[in-house]
């Protein structure tokens, strides 16, 4: 990569089609792969993404210089990973967590709670820090947090509105919209005191409910039909 004198090294680590029963053709690994991920995420934490270097990654990782490049071709190559990764984690959650539900008020306290404690709590600020911090040269990368795509959290919420809508329980002309208003007036205020290292911790249980509870009343005042 420009800017960081590295040599390549003979991969001692990645598997070759043809060898021994067990491995992996090279860059197929998904342990060595989520090995690589776990340690580059540890680097990214720990030193942001400008500072932090292949090598810095290469050791965290405890992997070979020819390892890593057999699966990322640079460390903006890992860092796209990593945000995929944890998106996809983030929606698959909470997918998993509406698929429970079947009233709408109830879906909705459900992803609230989750969401909120999921920004709050999770190592998700972190990485939206380290994209912001690099949103001026790369934007392509800071959009891939929101992108709208089935593993996007907030086509998953949308998704259960329109589910909703079908059955006659909300009427929404514009669901991304919609989808949209809820997350900020259920989850805006923490995520951001969060983002900007306003609040510490966890929001106190009321407080969350509270919030949650009113943004759903907003929600179903504008939405909601005599089915809800």
């Amino acid at each position: 990569m420009a800017g960081e004198k590295e040599t390549m090294e003979i991969d001692t680590d990645a598997g070759c089609p043809g060898n021994s029963v067990g491995r992996f053709a090279a860059g197929e690994d998904p342990a060595k792969r989520e090995q690589i991920l776990a340690g580059a995420w540890r680097v990214f934490k720990l030193k942001g993404f400008d500072a932090a270097s292949m090598n810095d990654i290469t050791r965290e990782a405890g992997v070979s210089k020819g390892t890593i490049y057999v699966y990322f071709s640079n460390k903006e190559d890992l860092f796209v990973a990593l945000v995929d990764q944890h998106r996809q984690e983030f929606a698959a959650s909470m997918r998993n967590i509406l698929a429970g539900t079947e009233e709408v008020r109830d879906g909705l306290k459900q992803f609230g709670l989750a969401f909120a404690n999921k920004m709050i709590c999770s190592d998700m600020i972190p990485a939206m820090r380290s994209v912001l911090g690099v949103v001026d040269r790369m934007p392509k990368l800071a959009q891939r947090f929101f992108i709208a795509a089935p593993n996007n959290v907030r086509t998953v919420l949308q998704d259960f509105i329109e589910h909703h809508v079908a059955l006659g329980h909300l009427r929404i002309d514009d669901l991304e919209l919609a989808a949209r208003q809820f997350i900020e007036l259920s989850t805006g205020t923490f995520f951001k005191m969060r983002l900007f290292g306003e609040l510490e911790g966890p929001v106190p249980d009321e407080e969350l409910n509270r919030v949650i509870d009113s943004a759903i009343k907003v929600f179903m005042a504008a939405y909601g039909t005599d089915r809800a």
